[in-house]
């Protein structure tokens, strides 16, 4: 197993580009600035391309399997994906493959950032250069956050909702296409309008093309689609999440932090509690998030569910030897335009996590969830991701590994009572993050010496120490007025 330290980690992870409703705050450096009349060398052609989006969830996602060709003289070796300048900064996920081939994903980077350009591109370098006449089948996967919008924009407490998606039937390229299609899948067949290309309907799929017309590179058809998803559309602007790992107890606890909101379409009226009090017999599809499910993993215990109020007492805990579930109930059903800002933790047996390295002898490695939080079936997506696992004092020669992309890494010093230098805490930063990522794990190998495990009884040793020592020193002071016989 390659652990890859912090160093390597900032320099080999794509940073992430920003927009006008990018989710970062300040601007990232990408490895290479280009001018905005930069054009990728026409070095391959898409011999055959297949899009594959999926708009089941509250989020898009792309897969594009697309085979290339060295059409040039010389071996080639990067691959350029173009977005455009307001869909760029909601990109997340981005990772490419060879699909014929298992195997980790190709080092995916963002190589230009210019908020004057049209156009972005990230650029796919391969592990080996790919040689003249040559074919490579690559697997492209991707989602886009906060690109769905609803149509109408205001709707009635209990009436349906519909999205609005807007795309090109020829998939975005920096190279000509000889043939292509795209498939949507909608999650029903209740899709009252299609406007632009002349779509196959079959059942709750779309299919555009094939088109077998030479398509130059940088070509689009604009088209747009309007379906019914009467789901919430859950969207978490910040997630916070602590993981503090505890020798001495053997414990592991996590903390989650979640700043959410429902993307979907708003009232038209104000809320009525007694025509949603009454709904709640026969629960009908609703826009609104009534409810969360956070699957747990087996062994979790003690559990809480608190926001700015204080504790939030609709919750529910089950576990037994097969699952661990939390289920959660906002103090009110968010609407669209809604939030909810609230705080989930627990704690779990360090055992199940944390293994002991043979060598060197003091070296310990935590295999965690990058990502745990609510499972739903309409998907829950991440505007900003904050990670930090929280290591005992003394630890040291902190390294990790992971597939989430990550846009900043730190190594910080945590303080908490009776610590003397304080606690280790690596800090890994992520944006446009969605569900799916929990099935990625996060591992962090350390070392953590025998001495540095008696460090807090000492201190706590001197400290009661130093108390008793002061009391019989202030014991032993004279303070008598009079003359002493």
């Amino acid at each position: 197993m390659r652990l890859t330290s912090f160093m390597t980690t900032c320099v080999a992870l794509f940073p992430i580009a920003i927009s006008a409703d990018s989710n970062l705050s300040e601007p990232l450096s990408s490895q290479q600035i280009l001018p905005n009349n930069f054009k990728p060398p026409q070095v391959f052609q898409n011999v055959n391309l297949l899009r594959n989006t999926n708009l089941e969830k509250s989020y898009v996602r792309e897969t594009v399997n697309v085979v290339i060709e060295n059409i040039d003289l010389k071996p080639q070796d990067a691959y350029y994906i173009p977005f455009s300048v307001d869909v760029v900064g909601k990109v997340g996920g981005l990772e490419v493959r060879d699909k014929k081939s298992p195997g980790p994903s190709f080092r995916t980077e963002l190589v230009e950032y210019d908020p004057y350009s049209p156009t972005q591109f990230f650029r796919t370098t391969l592990p080996q250069p790919l040689s003249p006449k040559s074919q490579l089948t690559l697997s492209i996967t991707y989602h886009i956050l906060s690109t769905l919008t609803p149509l109408p924009f205001k709707i009635g407490q209990n009436d349906k909702q519909y999205l609005r998606y807007t795309f090109s039937t020829y998939t975005p390229s920096a190279y000509p296409t000889l043939k292509q299609k795209t498939k949507i899948k909608f999650p029903t067949t209740d899709v009252p309008d299609a406007i632009g290309g002349s779509p196959e309907r079959q059942g709750s799929t779309f299919t555009y093309g094939p088109f077998n017309d030479l398509i130059p590179a940088g070509a689009l058809e604009p088209a747009s689609v309007r379906y019914e998803f009467t789901k919430p559309l859950i969207h978490g602007t910040r997630l916070e999440r602590d993981i503090e790992v505890s020798h001495w107890g053997g414990n592991l606890a996590t903390e989650e932090r979640y700043w959410l909101t429902n993307q979907g379409a708003h009232l038209i009226d104000n809320f009525n509690r007694v025509q949603w009090a009454t709904a709640q017999y026969y629960k009908p599809p609703t826009s609104a998030l009534r409810d969360l499910n956070v699957p747990l993993k087996v062994g979790s215990l003690n559990p809480y569910f608190t926001d700015d109020i204080g504790n939030v007492s609709t919750s529910r805990f089950r576990s037994n030897r097969r699952e661990a579930n939390l289920e959660l109930k906002p103090r009110y059903p968010v609407f669209g335009g809604w939030k909810y800002n609230f705080r989930i933790g627990w704690d779990a047996d360090l055992k199940t996590f944390l293994r002991v390295l043979k060598s060197p002898a003091e070296g310990y490695v935590l295999k965690v969830p990058f990502l745990e939080g609510p499972r739903m079936g309409e998907g829950v997506s991440y505007g900003k991701v904050e990670l930090q696992v929280i290591l005992p004092e003394g630890a040291k020669n902190v390294k990790f590994e992971t597939e989430v992309p990550l846009v900043k890494v730190e190594e910080t010093v945590h303080r908490t009572f009776m610590d003397t230098v304080g606690r280790t805490t690596l800090k890994l930063t992520a944006v446009n993050v969605v569900d799916e990522t929990r099935e990625k794990p996060l591992i962090v190998t350390y070392d953590y010496p025998f001495t540095a495990a008696f460090r807090k009884p000492v201190t706590i040793f001197l400290g009661i120490a130093a108390v008793f020592v002061t009391a019989w020193a202030i014991g032993r002071l004279d303070v008598s007025i009079g003359k002493q016989s």
